[in-house]
């Protein structure tokens, strides 16, 4: 007979013994990379090209004598190296916080209680519990076990799984490998069972640890936005080194200044480089992933970031996920009488129920962790205070447990001066009547009941007793005559999240499909509560074990409830749908969802209830088993990939005028509007802009009333491209015809530059709020909270004004003196650039609201 190994038998450590031994030898993890530090940062920061190019400038500087020059070159060289590190810490402690949640989970025994913890604070002596789907997180030794295997293939290579036996002290330490050895090893996989055991060696010092099969950092995978920003970048760097060749050649020929010719070129790369492109993704991703483990979901990847915003389908597990998992008595059932429980303090069931409860709760483990025995005793408690129908001093002389063969149990109880047993058996109606061998009729009036209550989303469980006066217990549970007493109904709330969160959904064109291993009619009623189209049409495991792969292709077009359903057909459903061209997220949190959860474009693990093996082969792991936290991360990922789509959109915008600014006045013999300083001032306010205010700009307000995206559609879409050129365009027209007219009235160089380059700061800024939504006008997002914006423009202006009126800074800059009346023409011009698309998005939107 199967038994549980006994972990009440075990006080495991104190806590403040825990705490002293994680003092002393450490956590439990392995060597990995380790996390970049300041002065690694900043030769990261030496090697990019904007800080080479700062770098030659100064020394270009330097050799010409101006030495003036060259220092504040010098100090902007400081002050980008210091925005970087800040932006590249923010990105390694964002990392860093998430290694820390992916870290594996254990359930240890301390103070005589279960609390789950983080595998990495498991320390030698912890009592640890172990569970099928568990990864063992240390070295231990089994105390007790209940049919115990693992699987030891990371350690030996060997695929079969391994049978474990209960050792003690004494047992000496062994290699992994072998059946019915008494030590688990630490990364292994419980295959099979459950178990007791005490580790003896955590991190570098367990078998892992000392054969150097180390699990390494967080490694970077390059997705296609990497990708495709990288040949852009290699595209336009090739362009620069062109572009930066002819205009020296242009410069020294027509004007025989060869050196200033070089200077002017290196402003072009300063002007043109696209080092920030690769930065912003990465900042991205990663601050993308924080903020996602923020809504309760932790990525643990980056492409699913980037993959969220495209999801058509997500196939949801029902209990615990669009339910609370936490069961309640909600209806009884006695000799044909069904009683709808409300709230029974109130209106508490007749007495007529009194010997269905008492039985339910002695058929039940006399401290519960299965939910609905933890429900049964909760009620009973209540409903049958001061009543003798509660038997605290009744002793259990055996349990006979649930088998694939008959789902029942049964407890054998003693009273302290009773001379017979008592048999409290429960489980499901079918097993329990085979049990009280009902006749056909008596067996059709049991299954119409239980029928009636599953339609009301119940699940069911028979309940039965018996007597017992001979000497020596049977061995199985038939050997006993039992009377069958009633069903208990209980159901599992829905999470009152989930109707809002399923509309959201449909809003912005996701399917739900809810998958469950529950009775058709409890789905249904489920559905119905939480408002999933089409609640009435089911699709039973059964049945679905029978059709053919275009059969199910076609009706998972529409069908979307599956019951009945085991882990394996998941499987099927997953290559159904993404057969039919959807982008499919899944949920699921047993060993058996492993494989579905691989083959859906999203795997999504249970964090609370879930196995560490459906948790390695997701994607996401939903750390509250919410519904709703799934709906929030389908909003963060639309926020995500709209924002950094502004950012690119930005960025290549304000390159434009800064090129053609750097280019032109070559070719038309003009002054030089641009030196190496005035681009790295520009840098101080483009870097912060598209990596800190796009990143943290809100969802747009439609992000979830449009249909999902389609995966391939690139970052940089004909018309984003379109529309940013045309933006940076009509900035550079702007900057010509202020520029140009400035010299053509006979203003000196100084006032020219000054005019135009605070026109392009005006302009710059324009295009950074107009470009933080691309349907919304500046006026109607312009209260969006966005800290990050206002410190960028605050800053700017800051800057601006320090240059123009504090002397030494207007000499270096080479400014002259600005007027009121020149603000008013720079704001003005500044603003005139951007109002074509303000104008283009009003218009835009108006078309939208009257089209059909």
């Amino acid at each position: 007979m199967a038994r549980k190994p006994e972990i009440h038998e075990h006080v495991g450590l104190t806590l403040q013994d825990a705490a002293k031994i994680l003092g002393e030898e450490g956590h439990n993890e392995l060597p990995s990379s380790k996390q970049r530090g300041n002065f690694q940062i900043a030769l990261d920061v030496m090697r990019e090209p904007m800080f080479l190019l700062l770098v030659a400038c100064g020394a270009i500087y330097l050799l010409v004598g101006d030495m003036q020059e060259a220092m504040m070159l010098l100090a902007f060289v400081f002050f980008v190296m210091g925005i970087t590190l800040y932006q590249e810490r923010k990105t390694e402690r964002a990392l860093e916080a998430l290694r820390d949640l992916s870290s594996p989970r254990a359930l240890v025994i301390r103070d005589g209680a279960q609390q789950r913890i983080a595998g990495r604070d498991v320390v030698r002596g912890d009592i640890i519990v172990l569970a099928e789907g568990d990864r063992v997180p240390a070295d231990a030794l089994v105390l007790d076990c209940t049919s115990l295997s693992t699987d030891e293939s990371l350690l030996t290579g060997e695929s079969i799984a391994v049978r474990k036996v209960p050792g003690d002290a004494t047992s000496p330490v062994v290699q992994p490998g072998g059946d019915d050895l008494p030590f688990v090893f630490s990364g292994t996989l419980v295959v099979r069972g459950q178990g007791i055991a005490r580790v003896i060696a955590t991190g570098q010092q367990s078998a892992i640890g000392k054969i150097g099969k180390a699990l390494q950092a967080v490694t970077s995978e390059e997705t296609l936005l990497q990708r495709e920003t990288g040949r852009l970048v290699k595209i336009l760097a090739t362009a620069v080194f062109v572009l930066c060749a002819l205009l020296i050649l242009v410069y020294g020929i027509t004007r025989g200044a060869w050196l200033d010719g070089v200077l002017a070129g290196l402003t072009l790369a300063m002007a043109v480089m696209p080092n920030e492109l690769p930065v912003v993704l990465t900042i991205f991703l990663a601050l993308g992933a924080w903020r996602l483990s923020r809504t309760q979901v932790l990525a643990r990847s980056a492409p699913v970031v980037e993959t969220l915003g495209s999801a058509t389908v997500l196939c949801v597990d029902k209990t615990g996920t669009l339910t609370l998992n936490r069961m309640s008595v909600s209806a009884l059932n006695t000799d044909g009488t069904l009683y709808k429980i409300g709230d029974f303090r109130n209106d508490p069931p007749p007495d007529t129920f009194h010997d269905l409860v008492e039985f339910s709760i002695l058929a039940s483990q006399r401290d519960p962790y299965d939910p609905m025995e933890r429900a049964i005793k909760d009620f009973g408690e209540e409903y049958l205070a001061h009543t003798e129908h509660l038997h605290g001093d009744w002793r259990l002389e055996k349990e006979y447990p649930l088998s694939p063969e008959l789902l029942a149990m049964s407890h054998v109880w003693r009273a302290p001066e009773g001379n017979e047993y008592v048999i409290a058996a429960k489980g499901a109606p079918e097993a329990v009547a085979d049990l009280c061998h009902f006749s056909d009729s008596q067996h059709r009036e049991m299954m119409t009941a239980v029928t009636r209550m599953a339609d009301d989303g119940l699940r069911v469980l028979g309940v039965a007793r018996s007597y017992f006066r001979e000497v020596g217990l049977p061995g199985e549970q038939h050997d006993f005559t039992f009377e069958f007493l009633g069903l208990v109904g209980l159901a599992d709330p829905v999470r009152p999240t989930v109707a809002a969160a399923l509309q959201d959904c449909y809003r912005a064109g996701i399917r739900m499909v809810m998958i469950t291993g529950d009775y058709p009619g409890t789905a249904r009623s489920i559905a119905r509560q939480i408002g999933l189209v089409q609640p009435d049409e089911v699709i039973t495991g059964p049945e679905l074990e029978n059709m053919s792969e275009v059969d199910l292709q076609e009706r998972i077009r529409t069908v979307n409830i599956f019951a009945r359903v085991v882990p394996e057909q998941k499987l099927r459903l997953v290559k159904a749908l993404k057969s039919n061209g959807e982008v499919v997220a899944m949920t699921g949190d047993g060993v058996n969802d492993a494989p579905a959860l691989k083959s859906a474009h999203i795997g999504i693990a249970m964090g609370g209830r879930g196995t560490d093996v459906a948790r390695e082969a997701s994607d996401l792991v939903l750390l509250d088993d919410d519904f709703a936290s799934i709906v929030r991360a389908v909003k963060m990922g639309r926020r995500i990939f709209d924002n950094l789509k502004k950012a690119m959109a930005y960025l290549l915008a304000i390159h434009i005028p800064i090129a053609g600014m750097s280019l032109i006045p070559v070719l038309f013999k003009w002054p030089l509007l641009f030196m190496p300083i005035h681009i790295a001032f520009l840098h101080l306010i483009i870097d912060p802009a598209c990596s800190i205010v796009y990143e943290v700009e809100p969802a747009e307000m439609d992000a979830m009333n449009r249909p999902p995206r389609d995966p391939k559609e690139p970052l940089f879409s004909k018309r984003v491209l379109l529309l940013s050129t045309l933006q940076g365009v009509s900035v550079l027209v702007v900057l010509l015809i202020v520029f140009g007219v400035s010299l053509v009235r006979g203003h000196g160089e100084l006032e020219a530059r000054t005019l135009a380059f605070t026109t392009l700061i005006i302009a710059n800024l324009g295009l950074m709020m107009t470009n933080r939504s691309w349907s919304n006008t500046i006026g109607r997002i312009l209260g969006a909270p966005n800290s990050a914006l206002w410190w960028v423009t605050g800053g700017a202006v800051i800057f601006l004004g320090m240059a123009l009126n504090i002397p030494i800074f207007r000499e270096v800059f080479r400014f002259s003196v600005i007027h009121p009346l020149d603000v008013v023409i720079c704001v003005s011009a500044g603003i005139s650039s951007i109002v074509w698309f303000e104008l283009f998005k009003m218009f835009s939107r108006k078309k939208e609201k009257n089209s059909p």
